[in-house]
């Protein structure tokens, strides 16, 4: 036994090795290849063969792990901010669909209200680890559809609870018998969702297991809040990284066992306490050392949810499979659209949030399970929905493909609004007011001196137009919309925008055609410096540079070196740092890739080691 596990765990490793990687390099997502590794490990080579379903809700611990790490990064204010969509937005994405599925399953299917119900409860969640876990790898979560699918995931986590308690009251009658031999299989439910052989409150009565519910909460909280920094510190002490990742390790654990023991979603209970621990000094250290065995985690799971495509069943009602998984993903769509549109979800983010969210969950394997086992839906009817289910988590990689090359492009290239007719006769134009661009622009008002200042974020303009800034809205790259803001008049040009290439190339046009206008550019890296350099622009401003001089005195005082002593070291290095990157612009081709300039590279080894002689001679601190 112990080598068939150990033959099963390297071939789910194998196939995620493989998969996931060509998955990636097509554009497909790691999610595809983790579902496309299942599929040939399981249908297509059975080599997993039965062990999927118990290979499954152990996977589901990565979806627990998940949770965690994303209550980690939040605070309780920024889960304060988001109440409103998670309750208003996500209880009514919950209803709406539970109410939808379950009329046609009266209308269309003829089943009887008790089952309709408990579909429409099961087919209403979502895939929280498919959709956080995509979005992360496309950099989506923060966007305002990323927020409003987070915010739908985290409330389904919540209805999961009350879903456990009304499914057994919706037992048939029938069926209970037969689901009475089932249940001992059907109620092992692992490390996610639904139950666990231990349970605190099966027998008691309901005001007994409010109590006991609302006591592990507490207990949650409280522990994340007191208890959890004592205890790492502790283990810290020993310096063993390894014990520390166990000890993280044994935390979650702690909290998933407590919360299925009291029948909650292990889920929730770990993202709220990832929340209360969000200030703790160890979450980074936190977040780091989980995130590899969440990775682990739920990749088995993709890979498992793929080999648990039952193929043979699925010829066997293709046509209605297909048909219902289809139906399910339009429907909730639909759904999803018309609330985004309620709650002012705008542009390309209302269709990420409806695709997004358009599949069924994970959490709809543990429901189905649960449902069959308290004899509410009958075997036939849950082995159709197993394979909706699953069908509906395999398509949604397509549909956010669908989303990135159909959709996102067409909204990036369309919603622009026109540019704002600019009536600013300032001498000084800001190109850009994000974090770089809003402390010139402060400052130089600061000062008593008057600025046109243009920005593309509408929304960023809004809020600064709330404080009572003239802004403009408009794309400052644009050589007709520079010329409204009266770039030939004008005496100064700060160019702040974030893409290097833009920079360049607008630095490149007004070094040209407005020779008379001083150009201070951002320059995102070393690199970029000499491209600015190479274009024209002479006053180029390294975005980081000054920070991290400032972050080099206080290591240097943190050593024992006055502050004059350490800012005269500081001015050395500053120097000659000018000093050999103007040698270096000198001989840089922005035309020639970096390798290929010879006379670069020349001279950047020519410089090596006079530079560090140089900032060794004249940096050593000097001593009384």
């Amino acid at each position: 036994m112990s080598n068939e596990f150990m033959l099963i765990t390297f071939a789910l490793f194998f196939a995620g090795i493989v998969a996931v990687p060509l998955a990636t390099r097509l554009g497909l997502g790691s999610v595809l290849g983790y579902l496309l590794a299942g599929i040939a490990l399981g249908p297509l080579l059975n080599l997993i063969g039965a062990d999927v379903i118990g290979l499954q809700h152990f996977a589901e611990f990565g979806v627990v792990m998940m949770l965690f790490i994303i209550g980690l990064e939040m605070s309780p204010k920024a889960l304060w901010e988001l109440r409103a969509r998670i309750f208003a937005l996500g209880g009514l994405q919950v209803t709406v669909t539970t109410a939808a599925v379950c009329a046609i399953a009266l209308a269309f299917f003829d089943q009887p209200w008790t089952v309709a119900l408990a579909i429409g409860m099961i087919l209403a969640l979502s895939s929280t680890a498919i959709v956080n876990q995509t979005l992360n790898e496309k950099g989506l979560l923060k966007s305002d559809g990323g927020q409003a699918s987070f915010a739908v995931l985290l409330f389904q986590d919540i209805a999961v609870i009350p879903m456990l308690v009304i499914i057994p009251l919706l037992a048939l009658p029938e069926l209970q018998q037969i689901a009475g031999h089932a249940a001992g299989a059907a109620g092992d439910h692992g490390p996610g969702e639904g139950g666990i052989h231990l349970n605190l409150v099966e027998h008691l009565p309901a005001w007994q297991t409010a109590i006991v519910t609302v006591g592990a909460i507490a207990a949650v909280i409280a522990g994340g809040r007191y208890l959890t920094d004592p205890i790492f510190r502790f283990v810290s002490r020993a310096r063993l990284r390894e014990l520390f990742v166990m000890t993280a390790l044994m935390i979650v654990l702690a909290i998933t066992i407590l919360m299925t023991m009291v029948g909650l979603s292990a889920a929730l209970g770990t993202f709220l306490a990832g929340v209360v621990m969000a200030n703790s000094e160890f979450r980074h250290e936190l977040e780091s050392d989980i995130d590899p065995f969440k990775g682990i985690f739920l990749g088995i799971f993709f890979i498992t949810v793929g080999a648990g495509i039952d193929f043979a069943y699925l010829s066997q009602n293709i046509a209605l499979v297909l048909g219902l998984t289809l139906g399910l993903i339009l429907l909730k769509a639909a759904v999803l659209f018309i609330l985004a549109r309620m709650f002012r979800v705008a542009g390309g983010d209302k269709w990420l949030f409806s695709l997004g969210l358009a599949q069924a969950g994970e959490f709809g394997f543990v429901l189905l399970s649960y449902s069959a086992a308290n004899a509410v839906l009958p075997k036939d009817i849950a082995d159709i929905l197993l394979l909706v289910v699953a069908l509906s988590m395999l398509m949604t990689p397509a549909l956010f493909i669908i989303y990135d090359r159909l959709i996102a492009p067409r909204y990036s290239a369309e919603q622009t609004r026109e540019a704002d007719e600019i009536d600013s006769d300032a001498k000084i134009i800001i190109a850009g007011h994000g974090r770089f661009g809003g402390i010139v622009n402060r400052a130089l008002a600061g000062a008593g001196f008057e600025t046109t200042v243009v920005d593309y974020s509408s929304e960023q303009l809004a809020l600064l137009r709330g404080f009572g800034l003239s802004v403009y809205y408009g794309d400052a790259t644009r050589h007709d919309l520079l010329e409204a803001a009266g770039i030939g008049d004008a005496k100064i040009l700060v160019i702040a925008i974030d893409d290097k290439q833009a920079i360049t190339q607008l630095a490149r046009h007004i070094c040209k055609a407005y020779p008379h206008v001083h150009v201070v550019a951002r320059a995102i890296d070393r690199m970029h410096v000499y491209d600015l350099w190479s274009v024209g622009c002479r006053d180029i401003i390294r975005e980081t540079y000054d920070s991290s001089i400032r972050a080099s005195r206080s290591a240097l005082e943190a050593l024992g070196i006055a502050r004059p002593e350490a800012e005269r070291m500081l001015a050395v290095f500053e120097e000659l740092d000018r000093k050999s990157m103007i040698e270096l612009a000198d001989v840089y081709d922005i035309d020639v890739p970096m390798i290929d300039n010879e006379k670069y590279m020349q001279k950047a080894r020519a410089m090596r080691d006079e530079w560090e002689q140089q900032l060794k001679g004249k940096m050593r601190p000097k001593t009384d």
